[in-house]
């Protein structure tokens, strides 16, 4: 994983697999696998797959990078806890998948919770194939 700041803004963890190492086909085998993981999660509830690609490409103007062959962002929420108000502002959670030709980037922005933050880290590491 790669921690970044997007826009000077956005503190992100990515991580660039290519196909071969990775467990996964495509974009919706792996939102199906994210999925399955937040479903069997005790604290997190799923709430919608997003179909970022073509929303995007259904807008009269519209632009997107040529190499991207689909982009799906897995949306739930970790939210036990509400310890002060401004903290629904982070939620819910989402993690995108975006592939190309030849690989996917899988990113999400960083989590304030520790424990949530290391669980997606964890979802998004087992999308690579198991190192013998």
């Amino acid at each position: 994983m790669k921690s970044m700041t997007i826009k000077d803004t956005y503190p992100v963890q990515a991580i660039n697999i290519t196909k071969d190492e990775a467990r996964f086909a495509n974009t919706q085998e792996i939102i199906d696998y994210l999925e399955d993981k937040i479903k069997s999660h005790p604290v997190a509830t799923y709430i919608a797959t997003f179909d970022h690609y073509t929303h995007t490409k259904n807008l009269p103007e519209h632009a997107m990078d040529e190499k991207i062959i689909d982009v799906k962002l897995v949306v739930f929420c970790f939210g036990k806890e509400l310890p002060i108000p401004e903290i629904a502002s982070v939620r819910p959670r989402s993690i995108a998948v975006v592939e190309h030709k030849d690989d996917f980037v899988i990113s999400f922005l960083d989590a304030p919770n520790p424990q949530a933050h290391d669980t997606m880290t964890a979802w998004v590491k087992g999308v690579k194939k198991e190192e013998n």
